[in-house]
């Protein structure tokens, strides 16, 4: 049967080449000098090699010592990540967590669904950054961010928490003055309010069902670079604009907005948590993560499927 890896002795294998010294090893670790020199010297045996050349004066690494020391350090790493991890896991979380958000989202969604968290975990602290701007986690040091779109193939590590929607929506009031669309080709004259990060721009794409797809080029009447910043003036019945559903989700309950042409589809996007990659996240990021799906998975405007009150789908041509 063949023997498990040494993993102890490798672990000691690679403190004592941090340190430089079995002594101050032996110090660092809570161990006898005589527990380290027996780790290297089984090591060695099992090896059939040298990992060290000892003098009275000074200890160096072998040829075979350096070709070791990547991966036993490695051992050790992971090792001590996995204690500090459960060890973590079992006591209540604490130290800080950096989330990057988008600014419409964050403010109206993510800040509301913080505070139970906060109580469930009070020695965490929370620092928030929102922008409607692609912030780059590692750079900038962010342990997660919270992301809206069809994500680019990255390094990052991403899990997809529901479906967004995205609706063409205008006032009751705009509706009556200039009629409802129909086809997207109905679209040419409408006054249009335009997010200014909206992956097609100026170009509107629909999908119908029957009719395949149609795009439509759109001139704003009103540009924003926050999507939340349109609603004041879709609500005053300036015109239509297409709008994540999250965003436009109190307004058509209320009835202050309406949908428009429901049998052509805008292309979803997804909400999406991001972090950086390699997996040794803390316990406290990994808690928020799965906090964070749990309450997004179930929001309201995750779970609509239909046509709201309102809504207008008249027959296509």
């Amino acid at each position: 049967m063949k023997k498990l890896p040494d993993l102890e002795a490798w672990a000691i294998f690679a403190k004592v080449a941090e340190t430089g010294s079995f002594a101050r090893t032996a110090a660092e670790l809570g161990l006898s000098q005589a527990t380290i020199s027996k780790a290297i010297t089984r090591l060695e045996g099992r090896m059939k090699t040298m990992l060290f050349h000892r003098t009275s004066r000074r200890m160096s690494l072998t040829e075979s010592g350096h070709a070791a020391l990547e991966r036993a350090a490695r051992i050790l790493a992971e090792g001590e990540a996995v204690e500090a991890e459960v060890t973590e896991q079992s006591t209540s979380l604490r130290g800080p967590i950096r989330i990057a958000a988008p600014m419409s989202f964050g403010v109206s969604h993510l800040a509301p669904v913080l505070p139970e968290f906060m109580a469930r975990h009070p020695e965490v602290v929370l620092d928030l950054n929102f922008s409607d701007e692609l912030v780059d986690l590692v750079a900038q040091g962010f342990d997660l961010a919270l992301r809206i779109s069809t994500l680019a193939d990255s390094s990052l590590l991403a899990r997809r928490l529901c479906t967004v929607r995205i609706l063409l929506v205008g006032a009751p009031a705009y509706f009556e003055r200039h009629g409802h669309p129909g086809h997207p080709r109905d679209l040419t004259g409408h006054r249009v309010l335009q997010y200014s990060y909206s992956r097609g721009g100026a170009n509107w794409r629909f999908r119908h069902k029957r009719h395949g797809e149609f795009a439509q080029a759109m001139s704003a009447s009103l540009l924003a670079n926050n999507a939340e910043a349109l609603a004041p003036a879709l609500r005053a019945g300036m015109g239509l604009a297409l709008q994540p559903e999250f965003l436009a989700w109190e307004d058509l309950q209320s009835g202050a907005l309406q949908t428009a042409m429901d049998d052509w589809q805008v292309e979803p996007i997804a909400l999406h948590i991001v972090s950086p990659p390699g997996r040794n996240r803390p316990a406290r990021v990994h808690a928020l993560i799965d906090y964070l799906a749990e309450r997004f998975a179930r929001a309201p405007w995750a779970q609509t499927g239909g046509s709201w009150p309102g809504a207008t789908t008249p027959s296509s041509t």
